[in-house]
């Protein structure tokens, strides 16, 4: 049987080896579902030329492309580092029952990697934040949100 440490370790390997090989963020993930891993991603984001190409999100969307489920209710995630709250924000819509993380985001600081400002960003009131936001149509786009609410088969976490 496979152990946490193991888990980590192969978290930790591709994101050594993916590193040095294509040039990706030294960030790897795994997703293990009943002692087997059925989910793989990390930090690709220049590569790919998207923001969101993080380790954890590519391990989700691998888990959830082999699982052919967005729920992934009893997967353990391991990652390399300590996830930003994109990431986190993804786990918990995935439903992630266990997090197990080698770096910290403190780490990171340390070699010029500062999440900070992103995380006071999260926990403002988008009133506050840096990044400028103006409401637009809210009563409009509020009749869609009533009409799936209403529906029959409305679940507010699907």
């Amino acid at each position: 049987m496979s152990t946490p440490e193991f888990f980590m370790r192969r978290a930790i390997e591709i994101s050594r080896d993916r590193m040095r090989t294509d040039g990706c963020g030294p960030f790897g993930c795994v997703i293990v579902k009943d002692g087997v891993i059925v989910g793989e991603g990390v930090n690709n984001v220049v590569n790919n030329h998207d923001a969101t190409s993080h380790g954890e999100m590519e391990a989700i969307r691998d888990a959830g492309r082999n699982l052919k489920t967005w729920d992934l209710s009893g997967c353990e995630l391991y990652t390399s580092c300590e996830p930003c709250e994109m990431c986190a924000s993804a786990m918990f819509w995935a439903k992630i029952a266990k997090m197990y993380y080698a770096n910290t985001l403190a780490d990171c600081q340390e070699v010029g990697l500062d999440v900070a400002p992103l995380r006071k960003m999260i926990r403002s009131d988008v009133e506050d934040r840096a990044l400028l936001a103006e409401r637009l149509l809210g009563p409009e786009a509020r009749e869609v949100l009533d009409e799936w609410a209403a529906s029959p088969d409305f679940d507010p976490f699907q």
